[in-house]
C-alpha cells in the first residue's frame, strides 16, 4: 500500500500494538482516535478498555500488568498533563514500563503553536523524566516498538507523541484503508 508520507495509518499503529504483544489498551475515547478505535475493536487479541479520566489509565494499566498483561495507554497531551500525579505515583514510584501513546494536540513541526498544550507536553515530561519518540507518520510507527523495547529494559514508563495527533487517521476511512491492503494482498 502506497501511503502519504504525512500520514498516520491506524492500522500502522495496530501493527505495532500487535507486533509488541498488547493484549488491553486503556485509553479515553474522543473523535480524533475514532478509527482506530474502531480497528482495535475488531481485533480479537486487543481488549479496548475505556476510562471516564485520563488519570485511571495508569492505575487500570498498573493492575493489567500485575495481572500478566501488557496494556497500552491512549491519551491525549492535555489528558496526560491532568494525569501527572497518577503516572508519578504509579508508573514512575512503581517502575512500571508502561507504554503511553499521546496525541500531540496542537503541535506543529514549524515552532508556532499557540496552544499551550503542546508547549508544555515535552517540557512536562522531561521534568519528570519520562522519555519519549515523536511519531508523526507511518515511516515513524517503528518508533513505537522502540518505546516499548525501552519501557522494558528501563521498568519505566515511555511516551510515544503522535505528532498528528491522529489527523491522518480521519484523512482516509478504515473502510478504504482496508481495501487498499487487500488490494495490495491480492485478495
Amino acid at each position: 500500500m502506497t501511503t502519504q508520507q504525512g500520514v498516520l495509518s491506524p492500522v500502522k499503529i495496530l501493527e505495532q500494538f500487535r507486533k509488541n504483544g498488547v493484549t488491553h489498551v486503556v485509553y479515553l475515547p474522543d473523535s480524533e482516535t475514532n478509527h482506530l478505535f474502531l480497528a482495535m475493536e475488531e481485533d480479537p487479541n486487543i481488549d479496548v478498555i475505556p476510562v471516564g479520566r485520563e488519570a485511571e489509565t495508569m492505575a487500570i494499566a498498573a493492575g493489567l500488568l500485575i495481572g500478566g498483561k501488557k496494556p497500552v495507554c491512549l491519551v491525549q497531551n492535555t489528558g496526560m498533563l491532568e494525569s501527572g500525579d497518577s503516572i508519578r505515583g504509579l508508573a514512575m514510584d512503581c517502575n512500571l514500563p508502561i507504554v503511553m501513546v499521546i496525541g500531540y494536540r496542537g503541535w506543529t513541526r514549524w515552532g508556532v503553536t499557540p496552544d499551550s498544550a503542546a508547549r508544555l507536553t515535552q517540557p512536562t515530561l522531561n521534568a519528570w523524566g519520562v522519555h519519549f519518540y515523536l511519531v508523526e507518520h507511518d515511516g515513524d510507527a517503528d518508533r513505537i516498538s522502540l518505546a516499548f523495547d525501552e519501557a522494558t529494559k528501563t521498568s519505566k514508563p515511555v511516551a510515544v507523541l503522535v505528532g498528528d495527533e491522529y489527523h491522518g487517521f480521519n484523512r482516509t476511512s478504515l473502510s478504504e484503508e482496508r481495501r487498499q491492503v487487500q488490494a495490495q494482498m491480492g485478495r
